[in-house]
């Protein structure tokens, strides 16, 4: 019951992304919502590569949610991959396919997601100017905006206590979240030099060292949200899942 349950879960917010994915893409169409997306696209906002990540299957937002949906995206397309395969053949383990899916989700996935959720409303609570101008409503639904930055949170969590997610070692894991992070740095500092426009203004208002705090402190946060999710993994499941995991 528990496994139908959890197949049907991941069908659902696949579809749910790959929606969220189409309805932006059509919103591509629109001339005055067009200008938002150049030099970049919409895969500039972390958000809208966040939602990617659900779409294996098939097939931003404009702020800090494009990565996060692709990355979504992609990960649900492959959960329910993994699903139906083990369904079809009556394996308890796709082995690779399997451990693919459990590293996307703990590296990236659940990370991702929640430091989305975190930063873009702390900011937001603080001063909307710094990631989502009062402008963008008259843009944008706001139903979009809490599609992007709110319901992250519960689809993630709810997954954490759905299935049982293997952790990498701590060097691993937090490598390539290091490597995810500065190629998604470095794409803000590329659309910068291209077009002299930062991606978020909060950035705009900031020095080059003042750059380099946030993005360091950001990876420490996001660092820590990751050690976050591992804690999380092994209070609901024990180590009954860490078989890879390196013991020191």
């Amino acid at each position: 019951m528990t496994k139908t349950f959890t197949c049907i879960y991941h069908f659902l917010v696949l579809s749910w992304y790959i929606f969220l994915n189409y309805y932006v893409a059509q919103n591509e169409t629109d001339k005055v919502k067009s200008k938002i997306f150049a030099y970049g696209g919409k895969w500039k906002y972390m958000t809208l590569l966040n939602m990617l990540k659900h779409r294996t299957a098939g097939f931003g937002i404009y702020q800090s949610g494009s990565f996060r949906q692709l990355l979504q995206t992609i990960f649900y397309g492959v959960a329910c991959l993994d699903d139906v395969l083990k369904r079809i053949r009556g394996r308890k383990d796709m082995t690779f396919l399997t451990a693919f899916r459990d590293l996307l989700f703990t590296t990236l996935a659940f990370p991702i997601s929640t430091f989305v959720f975190l930063a873009f409303w702390i900011l937001f609570l603080y001063n909307r100017n710094l990631v989502y101008p009062k402008a963008l409503d008259t843009v944008f639904p706001m139903w979009l905006n809490h599609a992007m930055h709110t319901l992250i949170l519960p689809i993630t969590l709810t997954e954490v206590i759905l299935r049982q997610h293997s952790y990498p070692s701590k060097k691993t894991g937090l490598t390539l979240l290091a490597a995810g992070s500065f190629a998604y740095i470095s794409r803000i500092l590329w659309i910068y030099f291209e077009t002299g426009t930062w991606v978020y203004p909060l950035l705009a208002k900031l020095s080059p060292v003042g750059l380099a705090a946030v993005f360091s402190l950001s990876y420490i946060f996001i660092a820590s949200i990751y050690l976050l999710g591992e804690k999380l993994n092994h209070w609901k499941w024990g180590d009954m899942m860490q078989p890879r995991k390196k013991r020191k």
